[in-house]
């Protein structure tokens, strides 16, 4: 069990004086540049952003496309979505210096239990579930990781009996040389092929999670996925398998999520739709079972409404509901929103192309769309599905496409096409770099757009 550094204390002590360059200057990274500089570190921070600006006192800038060149000093602490294998940092660790982040570094110093969850979709909505359930039962939680706030900088104020629920992307967990002491994985499917070399290199990403758990660590993952089922298969651990559709520890019976065949929740009085919120629920349970009392998890299960940006209610008008799931950035992700309601969909889809094949996109919107609104870069290969399907099946021939140029051209164009009992819905299928930061810059823009009409 290694350990570079052993707690906190040891963490500051040992950043005293060191030259340590920062490489990403992101939401997350900025923390991190606050307590380096407190430690008395000298601190580079390098970003591509040329225009990046910050009010942060002794602080040398590297910014624009030269950013990552002539790297020197003590320490690299890289953002997670930057590859760890570029020439530049090899070169770096060739000669002496160390290639960190903040969360292995986390890791290292951080006294509380950890509770890692991971997988291609339902990580933030598990994540958050888990973190209710705890918090409900009386424990003093911290949720942070790739969801929310770093870590790091919050370790001064935990405590041993303290909990800490993180939810970890394949890029963090891709350098990880440590595993959690509960670890979930949601389910692996093919995503953010743009920055991985391969699918295989994203599972073996993803595996980190539980790689390196002792024997008594929990792995709650899903039996129902091929990829994860076979990671359960080969742990050595406490293993925990749930799923919706075969028998497992966690399984549904007569409409309860049972453990170990003994019914713990209700599905009915799940409060979020779908069923892939019940598999999230069963996964949070595999986790938390041995903690927590039933009435904690019934009690957020009828009072949770959800995470912001997935199928998350904005407003109806004239009959006409509105939802917002920005975060579906991945067709896998809008499929599964898409199967969640009753009615035919008014569905606004497309974004930036991350690589990712849309093939059986066209199938279920098919199956579930009456009206198709595309929008950004995506958009001829959304359509191109859904004109295979027809070709190959008949199905979809009857289903209108708009293009958009803007979110208010969408919106409005949703607007004009539905009639009361419709639903409009958000779901891109796409990651939202191509107009925007993020997917919640992209759901705040919908919900605005929905607000004006």
């Amino acid at each position: 069990d290694f350990k570079m550094f052993l707690n906190l204390s040891d963490f500051k002590e040992k950043m005293k004086g060191k030259k340590v360059n920062v490489i990403g200057l992101g939401i997350s990274n900025i923390p991190l540049v606050k307590l380096l500089i407190s430690c008395g570190a000298y601190v580079t921070g390098c970003d591509k952003n040329e225009n990046f600006k910050t009010d942060i006192e002794n602080i040398e800038l590297k910014l624009g496309k030269d950013y990552l060149k002539d790297l020197a000093g003590d320490y690299i602490f890289k953002s997670p979505g930057i590859r760890p294998d570029l020439p530049e940092f090899i070169e770096f660790v060739n000669n002496g210096g160390i290639l960190t982040s903040e969360m292995e570094v986390f890791f290292d110093v951080c006294p509380a239990k950890i509770i890692g969850i991971t997988g291609s979709d339902g990580k933030t909505t598990t994540t958050t579930l888990i973190s209710e359930i705890l918090k409900k039962e009386g424990y003093n939680v911290y949720t942070g990781g790739n969801i929310g706030k770093p870590l790091l900088p919050e370790t001064e104020n935990m405590t041993k009996d303290d909990i800490c629920v993180v939810e970890l992307s394949s890029f963090q967990l891709m350098t990880m040389k440590k595993s959690p002491d509960i670890s979930v994985i949601t389910n692996i499917t093919p995503n953010h092929l743009d920055i991985h070399k391969d699918y295989e290199e994203y599972i073996e990403a993803k595996e980190n999670i539980t790689k390196y758990q002792q024997k008594d660590n929990i792995l709650v993952t899903n039996f129902s996925n091929e990829v994860t089922r076979k990671i359960g298969v080969n742990s050595k651990n406490d293993v925990r398998f749930f799923s919706s559709k075969e028998d497992a520890k966690l399984s549904l019976d007569d409409g309860y999520i049972c453990y170990d065949g003994k019914k713990v929740l209700n599905t009915a009085d799940i409060k979020i739709p779908g069923m892939h919120n019940v598999e999230n629920y069963m996964a949070a349970i595999g986790c938390v079972y041995d903690m927590v009392s039933e009435e904690s998890i019934n009690y957020v299960a009828k009072n949770f409404g959800g995470v912001a940006h997935r199928i998350e209610f904005v407003r109806e008008i004239d009959g006409v509901k509105f939802y917002n799931s920005s975060i579906d950035s991945s067709p896998n992700r809008t499929i599964n929103t898409m199967r969640v309601f009753d009615e035919k969909l008014i569905l606004i889809a497309g974004g930036k192309d991350k690589g990712i094949p849309y093939d059986e996109l066209g199938e279920h919107i098919a199956d579930h769309v009456k009206t198709l609104i595309l929008i950004g870069a995506t958009s001829d290969k959304i359509l191109k599905s859904l004109n295979d399907e027809i070709k190959k099946t008949g199905n979809g021939k009857d289903i209108k496409v708009i293009r958009a140029k803007t979110y208010n051209e969408a919106v409005l164009t949703a607007k004009e096409n539905a009639v009361s009992g419709d639903v409009v819905l958000l779901s891109p299928a796409s990651t939202s770099f191509d107009m925007f930061k993020n997917f919640e810059e992209r759901g705040n823009l919908f919900k605005e757009e929905v607000w004006k009409i």
